[in-house]
């Protein structure tokens, strides 16, 4: 016997889009191959090499992880059921388990010890741990002034290593959404940028990618995911003769009621796109728009601003 569905009940049938999108365990291999892809011809080209070096240590602390997943599975259990993010920076950047991360990359910079690389090493090395995990709250509370300029792509990428690969560590992520569209549901830090991706069941849904930990979460598109209006907002892309107009790979959706704006890249446009890596190489892009009058919420751990 067969049972007719009723409009409301086909609606709550309806397959939900997937909440997250997880970031490949060669994260970081990938995201220096776009840097080094970008670099060329970029004015920020020595700069974009230097941070797809470090993207390559990165790689390999993920790959061969120098401390162990900091947060028991009862806690990560709690978490969830609490819809609290199981790898919560704000506690665990303080706790101090990062650490040993951030120890590990020193020691694979071991050799650079001349030029403004080098001091910015020698400044780091020459720290205790209570100042290494001062100038790591400050960085992940936004409180750039707090850091010097100099070693935010260091701590940055100490700091994102041992978060992914502590997501990527989690059994089963079954993550709840944040209180606010723009936070990572693992680990509660902002989002960095917005992908909309191309691909299998995630084809043309927008995701969010965490500025920490590099997870993705869905977020519907066309709204600001600062105050959640979809009330004029407009899609900014930098000049480029490669694209048509509306085509760009990546756009800033800026929104006039809050005077926010977020970056997102288009995959069907540029299927290499990476977040972090688009984001470093269209900063001019933010100049334009802080021009413009908007403010820009989403951090990049590899670049303190201004």
């Amino acid at each position: 016997m067969s049972t007719i569905l009723e409009p409301g009940q086909i609606e709550a049938s309806a397959v939900m889009p997937p909440f997250l999108h997880l970031p490949p365990a060669n994260l970081f291999d990938l995201r220096a191959a776009r840097l080094e892809q970008l670099a060329h011809g970029n004015a920020l080209g020595d700069y974009l090499q230097l941070i797809a070096r470090l993207c390559r240590i990165q790689q390999q602390l993920v790959d061969n992880p120098p401390g162990d997943l900091p947060v028991a599975e009862e806690r990560q259990r709690l978490c969830i059921s609490h819809g609290l993010p199981p790898l919560a920076a704000d506690s665990l950047v303080r706790e101090g388990p990062w650490l040993v991360w951030l120890q590990a990359l020193l020691e694979q910079l071991r050799g650079e010890t001349t030029g403004p690389l080098g001091e910015a090493l020698h400044v780091l090395r020459s720290s205790d741990e209570n100042q290494r995990k001062g100038w790591g709250v400050a960085l992940l509370a936004g409180q750039y002034d707090a850091v010097p300029a100099a070693l935010v792509p260091f701590l940055g990428a100490a700091l994102q290593a041992a978060w992914s690969s502590w997501l990527l560590a989690l059994p089963t992520p079954e993550l709840k959404p944040a209180s606010s569209l723009a936070q990572c549901p693992a680990c509660g830090a902002p989002a960095m940028a917005g992908v909309v991706r191309n691909r299998g069941k995630h084809n043309g849904l927008r995701y969010l990618a965490c500025s920490l930990c590099a997870c993705e979460w869905h977020v519907v598109r066309v709204k600001c995911v600062y105050c959640d209006s979809s009330k004029d907002l407009r899609y900014t892309s930098l000049e480029d003769d490669r694209h048509a107009p509306g085509k760009a790979p990546l756009r800033a959706e800026c929104c006039p009621g809050c005077e926010s704006y977020l970056k997102q890249n288009y995959l069907e446009n540029d299927a290499l796109a990476e977040p972090l890596a688009d984001d470093l190489a269209s900063l001019a892009l933010d100049m334009r728009l802080d021009e413009e009058g908007f403010h820009r919420l989403a951090p990049n751990l590899m670049l303190a601003p201004g």
